[in-house]
């Protein structure tokens, strides 16, 4: 313990103090180096994954001070957000950039007239939390596009058009924006966007039915009997993200704000009325699946902190599990086969 509390001290220390990229590039290594050491001695899940989100946030949230001044903006008129994995404060070794910008305007013609400087400062924050190795994100959710650099009010708009639209690109869509969080700048900006959100789908049945289809587009790799049906397993793609997408669209039924996935699933159910043990057997499973994801994610790695490479950072190969791991993992994924019967059974039909 005393150990974790003067390193996380020190990183703490070094993303304040830090004066350039290059300073932070150096922390982000830090930051995953302490993430390999605390998996290493038993650090749960949950812990890991917030922490590291946290340490990430602060990491953003100081490049976001030292970068907006070269651009003549104070970040106070707007709102740095997270999406994705950040957004719900889970984010593990192996992480890509999901981010967006609201920005203060008076009006169209004011928005218009400051949003290239606004872009550029977006793309120059993208570029320096890909020196820093968080790659840039391949669809494009990045704050130095121009669809993610938004007023509140065009915020407002696209996600109304996504949820009363629904269409394939607005479902996917929803399930990386509809997780976000600010991170730096106004935070008083965010709260009427995850407002709005739940006050929409909750009023439009038929998006939370096109959202339930969508969370059981990846079903996890069982068998017939219950069992393991393939060699290797993608921790993200047929594990924790079943989990994730039930949390969301139960949250989104249940009129809950929160991000988390794990609040999500406590909160909704609750005020949905699911058992407490269900709820609870939910909750263990997906931090089960996130503590085999940061295994592998480590095991990736390297000893200077770089992250975890390769172009399957969430494949597990079913072999190299003991025993009892491959009977857990058996036992999540039945879990989760259920979690989507129920998903089916209340919001599918």
């Amino acid at each position: 313990f005393f150990f974790y509390r003067l390193s996380l001290r020190q990183i703490g220390g070094a993303v304040a103090g830090a004066g350039s990229v290059e300073a932070l590039r150096q922390v982000a290594a830090d930051i995953r180096r302490f993430a390999s050491q605390l998996l290493a001695q038993g650090v749960g899940a949950r812990q890991l994954t917030e922490l590291i989100s946290h340490l990430n946030d602060r990491l953003t949230a100081r490049l976001v001070a030292l970068l907006a001044p070269a651009h003549g903006l104070d970040p106070q008129r707007a709102c740095w957000l997270a999406f994705g994995s950040e957004g719900r404060e889970e984010q593990t070794i192996a992480t890509d950039q999901d981010n967006g910008l609201i920005f203060v305007a008076e009006g169209g013609d004011e928005a218009d007239a400051m949003r290239p400087r606004w872009l550029a400062f977006g793309q120059a924050v993208n570029e320096a939390l890909d020196a820093c190795g968080f790659p840039l994100c391949r669809g494009g959710v990045m704050a130095g596009q121009a669809a993610c650099c938004l007023t509140a009010d065009e915020w407002l708009q696209r996600f109304a058009r996504w949820i009363d639209q629904g269409a394939p690109q607005d479902l996917l869509n929803a399930s990386i924006y509809f997780d976000l969080r600010p991170v730096a700048g106004d935070a008083a900006l965010a709260a009427p966007l995850r407002g709005a959100i739940a006050e929409r789908a909750l009023a439009t049945p038929r998006f939370l039915k096109q959202m339930a289809a969508n969370a059981l587009t990846h079903r996890p790799p069982l068998s017939w009997h219950g069992g393991l049906a393939d060699e290797a397993i993608d921790l993200k793609l047929q594990g924790t993200a079943i989990f994730v997408e039930a949390a969301r669209l139960m949250a989104l039924a249940a009129g809950v704000t929160t991000t988390s996935t794990r609040r999500r699933l406590e909160e909704a159910s609750a005020a949905l009325g699911v058992p407490a043990a269900e709820a609870s057997a939910w909750v263990a499973g997906f931090e089960y699946l996130q503590l085999l994801r940061l295994g592998v994610q480590v095991g990736q790695g390297d000893s200077q902190g770089q992250p975890a490479g390769g172009e399957h950072p969430n494949r597990c190969e079913i072999a190299t599990l003991n025993d009892i791991d491959r009977r857990v993992l058996r036992e999540t994924l039945r879990v989760a086969r259920r979690l989507q019967q129920r998903i089916e059974l209340d919001y599918a039909r």
